[in-house]
């Protein structure tokens, strides 16, 4: 390089250097107002956006590219203020400070208040989802119903649009006010920093109050979040609102979420992502008396919301500890104008009830588990009787459940479990083989006080074996509460599914669907109390004994009648005989047998069975017109036994003394209602349908496939 090049490049650098400096003394000079000017452009397009006054306070430079804003509000339009900080310190590109229109980055804020409110009419917030560039509202067709997808996305949206790529919240509280709640996040830090959130908060919502942690990583413009919530000072989350509306105390220690795809085509949003709790506990008294603990659970969802619908789709897994399901529900709210209603159809009366145009569809199955794997996985607090168990083996569980409101009477629900080489090696809590030996029996009442406690075998005097139990007995109890009792294999679903109907219809527990061997299980191994935990554990039990043959039919029968409640401190069958009529269980007739079998599904209201002439009341005589005709159809007793039956029966036994035989005007009594006396299964019983319940496991089918329980034989 010669000595003029170098002398040029050297005039050239030195007049680059003059040329920068002078841009940087321009700058210097010229940036307080630039900033004042940007900022008044802010204000501006702010308020062209939003129905809200925008104020800033006065701002300057830290340093070379940091600004300090020293106060700022947010107020919408006739409403309190919504956001008020202190103090806000940026960074700003000076590029777009030249511009016009400013780019912060790096956004502290201290002290900074976020207040919502709503009142019966009106509120301080909704407007930021409600701006120019998005509908007023969400479109909504009175006539089609509301599309929840339309609604949630916009909610998405405007979530994620508001999210800084960088910010550092100091001291920054949240409070919301309605007419019926109130709550308050108070968060000491919160961090976004190259989209990775960070941050402590203690939130309170109706006195319900827990202190989080906050991890996790946001991408606003892919509509990505992964975030992980967990209690500090080992103390679980506790939801709020579930507590103060449902009585409902539901927590966890740990949730993990992520939203990994949004995508709304068609006015259809579909979305994608995950979700995961440990240690995640409910607990309600109609749930269960215990928490129910799930250790470790998760969900990889694909979720569809639409116009009335929303849907689980296919790839969608579910996980309960070692057990693994696959899932497709949905779940679709008919238009008004669609949505029919009537007593006899649903038992709906308005087209606005809850139920009303409800279409609820379920296909749901599990993977082969191991029989280990299957009891570990079992929620705690929901299977005390049988923590502990182990097997050997593998189960795998399905359930398809299809239900529209419309046509309520073509519900269909199966569930089912399927077993490949599986038996039980180890009982937990209770020996269920206890069944097939003497053992202690306690009698409960409904508050769970014990009442009295008897052997069930041979070392009780009052046992009475199958054989010394009159056959009119035995035949009458099995034909009015469980006609296949020798059949089936512990349940019958179409008779849960006619007794669901009938109870949506009535809007009450109208009649039950539980089998012998479901009665059973409860009063040996189960308590009184009354919840959907006990339910569940008394059906498990139930397949438990009638698919390992754990105890024989005959046997089950028998101690079910030597165990249930006959009235007042009356257990067992030769109880009930000696009580009511002064003979011995192998000695009842016809008509005794049926009075009996009457008391079996409320033995406490045996004393109201008679009016004031002494005569039975309209809905026993109606019992013994049922069960005995259906006796005579299938076998159990001769047409001339039915055609010369009494409707009528007498007490011999102490239980005379207490009957009510006079008038009854003080206590309200309302005669039983008949379906309680109906079979679970009078589909085919007095239908004229031969042919055996669906999706029933029977033992012994007959040569015409039909699996109707083999009679008694007739007493001679």
């Amino acid at each position: 390089m010669t000595p003029a090049t170098k002398k040029k490049i050297a005039i050239g650098s030195g007049i680059l250097v003059l040329l920068l400096a002078g841009a940087v003394g321009v700058f210097f000079l010229k940036r307080q107002q630039l900033l004042d000017y940007a900022l008044a452009q802010v204000k501006l397009r702010v308020e062209r956006k939003y129905p809200a006054q925008l104020t800033l306070g006065p701002a300057r430079f830290t340093d070379f590219n940091t600004v300090r804003i020293d106060g700022v509000s947010f107020v919408p339009t006739g409403h309190d203020t919504l956001l008020r900080a202190r103090s806000i310190n940026a960074s700003l590109s000076a590029r777009s400070l030249f511009a016009g229109r400013p780019v912060f980055s790096n956004l502290q804020i201290d002290n900074a208040r976020l207040t919502a409110r709503k009142t019966a009419a009106t509120d301080n917030f909704s407007f930021l989802y409600k701006t120019k560039n998005r509908p007023a509202t969400v479109v909504r067709d009175t006539t089609q119903g509301t599309n929840y997808g339309l609604l949630l996305n916009q909610f998405i949206e405007a979530g994620f649009d508001n999210i800084p790529a960088e910010a550092d919240f100091k001291n920054f509280l949240v409070s919301y006010r309605s007419p019926g709640h109130e709550a308050t996040i108070a968060m000491p830090s919160l961090t976004i920093e190259d989209g990775n959130i960070a941050g402590q908060l203690t939130a309170t919502f109706d006195s319900v109050e827990n202190r989080v942690g906050i991890r996790g990583h946001v991408e606003p413009r892919d509509y990505a979040v992964q975030a992980k919530v967990y209690g500090l000072n080992k103390r679980p989350v506790v939801f709020p609102y579930l507590q103060q509306r449902y009585k409902a105390r539901v927590q966890f220690d740990t949730l993990r979420f992520s939203l990994t795809d949004k995508d709304l085509d068609d006015d259809e949003l579909t979305l994608r992502g995950t979700a995961a709790a440990s240690n995640f506990a409910v607990y309600q008294a109609k749930l269960s008396d215990r928490d129910i603990v799930v250790r470790s659970g998760g969900m990889d969802f694909v979720a569809t919301l639409g116009q009335g619908a929303f849907s689980l789709a296919k790839g969608t897994k579910v996980t309960l500890n070692k057990m693994v399901f696959y899932p497709a529900i949905s779940v679709r709210k008919l238009p008004v104008q669609q949505r029919r209603i009537g007593k006899k159809l649903n038992g709906l009366t308005s087209r606005k009830d809850l139920l009303a145009g409800l279409q609820f569809n379920a296909d749901i199955k599990s993977m082969e588990t191991t029989a280990n794997d299957f009891f570990a996985s079992l929620p705690e607090g929901m299977f005390e009787t049988l923590e502990g168990t182990q097997g050997e083996g593998t189960l795998t569980y399905s359930l398809q459940a299809a239900l529209d409101m419309n046509k309520l009477d073509s519900l269909k629900f199966n569930s089912t479990l399927r077993s490949k080489n599986f038996r039980i090696t180890r009982w937990g809590n209770e020996d269920m083989s206890k069944l097939n030996q003497a053992f202690a029996y306690t009698a409960y009442n409904d508050r769970g006080d014990s009442i009295r406690t008897f052997k069930v075998g041979a070392p009780n005097r009052d046992f009475t074996p199958f054989s010394r139990i009159s056959n009119h007995l035995k035949n009458a109890i099995l034909t009015a509460e469980d006609p296949r009792f020798f059949t089936h294999k512990g349940f019958m679903e179409r008779a849960f599914v006619k007794s669901a109907i009938q109870n949506i219809k009535e809007k009450r527990f109208a009649r039950g669907g539980s089998t012998i061997s479901m009665q059973l299980v409860k009063n040996v191994f189960l308590t009184r109390k009354k919840t959907l935990a006990r339910k569940a554990e008394e059906t498990l039990i139930v397949w438990i004994i009638e698919n390992t043959r754990l105890a024989s039919k005959e046997r089950m029968f028998e101690v079910y009648l030597n165990i249930i409640e006959w009235g007042p401190k009356v257990y067992g069958v030769m109880d009930a005989a000696r009580f009511y009529f002064a003979k011995s269980p192998d000695e009842l007739n016809l008509s005794e047998s049926l009075y009996l079998a009457s008391i079996v599904p409320k033995p406490k209201f045996y004393r109201y069975s008679f009016d004031s002439y002494g005569n039975l009341r309209g809905s026993a005589r109606y019992f013994y017109r049922l069960i005995a005709g259906i006796m005579a159809q299938r076998g159990m007793i001769s047409q001339n036994a039915y055609n010369d039956l009494s409707l009528g029966v007498a007490l011999n036994g102490p239980a005379r003394k207490y009957i009510v035989t006079a008038v009854d005007t003080v206590r309200a009594f309302a005669p039983a209602d008949s379906a309680q006396f109906e079979p679970l299964n009078l589909i085919d019983l007095l239908g004229g349908n031969p042919t055996p319940d669906e999706g029933v496991n029977t033992n012994v089918p007959n040569q015409e496939g039909n699996n109707t329980p083999t009679p008694t034989p007739q007493k001679p």
